[in-house]
């Protein structure tokens, strides 16, 4: 799998891009706020109708215009796929998939995989519990349709619930209705739940070796899903707190504050306990262990963006990254290209990116 170009019309800080890509490593390089990262994200936006950001469409689209426009062509065993992404300000993004338009996101599934690896990435661990739920969110929602369905719909069911929570407190004759926001919460809950304990699992298989490989032979490590129910079922916890839900106005129990817990085989919490080394070792093993399980379940290479990793990474774990993706489509920004130079590493084309231009440089 592998993006071959991507042409943009008023996204962001770009009036017109038109890029063309190698299939191996692509490193768009120039000083900090120049529009690298746009590129990044407009690939990732291209694949999964989201910013990697979390930002609303209006405002990724270029300052004083109505509408922004994405092309993005996609080569996947041996078929090409063209995405066309319209971005307006005013109303629901439109997609076509060779020029014929399609009316759900989720017919978007599946053409393309990126996986995003950033700065923040590395500060996973360290940081709280809404950035590894987001993790696992984002990588299942690409995977896996049926957990896309269920996790949009808790969402809305959340969503639904905390706003009724808020009505009852004033008006405490809709308790009634509380009883059907529950049954739903239930079921897509326990549906995202599962398939979350799932992919811990299939995780944990993968991820012990990688860590103890980077860490030179010293630990491994595994991950340990933590449920906000504790070892109560979601059904009883929501009876149990239904007093304190309608005091606080939230819901306060439920897939959306789990958390994942990361312990090495010494049984160490490296959340807790773990030095910042430590911390960035095992983010850094987590990604890797994303790349691998992601080749396992659609048995293809997924597309790797890095947006300016390395230089937050020693020369051990840089070596060690850069060595594990030799047989990836990867696009790469960074500010300079000494790392890779001093690496031999090779590279296919490079793009110097300034004031929202690309000129190639190579």
């Amino acid at each position: 799998m592998i993006i071959k170009s991507l042409k943009l019309k008023n996204y962001r800080n770009y009036e017109l891009l038109d890029l063309n890509f190698d299939p191996k490593t692509n490193i768009l390089y120039g000083d900090n706020a120049q529009g690298k990262t746009n590129i990044l994200e407009a690939l990732y936006l291209s694949g999964t109708t989201k910013s990697h950001r979390g930002t609303k469409d209006r405002d990724i689209i270029r300052f004083g215009c109505d509408e922004s426009h994405l092309e993005t062509v996609v080569e996947k065993k041996g078929s090409c796929f063209q995405i066309d992404m319209h971005l307006k300000r005013n109303s629901p993004k439109g997609i076509a998939i060779d020029k014929i338009p399609i009316r759900k996101a989720s017919e978007l599934f599946g053409i393309v995989h990126f996986v995003f690896f950033s700065p923040e990435d590395l500060n996973i661990i360290k940081e709280g519990p809404a950035g590894r739920r987001r993790f696992i969110d984002l990588e299942l929602s690409q995977l896996d349709r049926i957990y896309l369905n269920n996790l949009s719909n808790y969402n809305r069911v959340i969503n639904q619930r905390n706003s009724l929570l808020k009505e009852i407190y004033d008006k405490d004759n809709l308790i009634d209705t509380l009883e059907i926001w529950d049954m739903q919460l239930v079921e897509y809950g326990t549906r995202v739940l599962e398939r979350r304990k799932q992919f811990i699992e299939q995780v944990n298989e993968i991820i012990s070796d990688i860590h103890y490989k980077l860490t030179g032979r010293k630990e491994k490590i595994s991950l340990i899903y933590e449920e906000s129910t504790g070892n109560m079922s979601l059904e009883n916890v929501l009876k149990k707190n239904r007093e304190r839900d309608i005091r606080m106005k939230s819901t306060s129990a439920g897939p959306h504050r789990d958390d994942v817990c990361f312990v090495t085989d010494k049984g160490l919490d490296i959340r807790k306990f773990g030095s910042q080394g430590q911390q960035r070792t095992a983010a850094l093993s987590l990604k890797l262990s994303e790349i691998e399980l992601v080749k396992q379940v659609i048995h293809d290479t997924p597309i790797l963006l890095l947006d300016d990793v390395l230089s937050e990474l020693d020369k051990h774990r840089q070596n060690y990254l850069l060595d594990s993706i030799h047989d990836i489509q990867t696009i790469i920004t960074c500010t300079g290209l000494d790392e890779f130079v001093n690496h031999r590493f090779s590279i296919n084309k490079i793009f110097h990116i300034r004031n929202g231009q690309a000129v190639k440089a190579n």
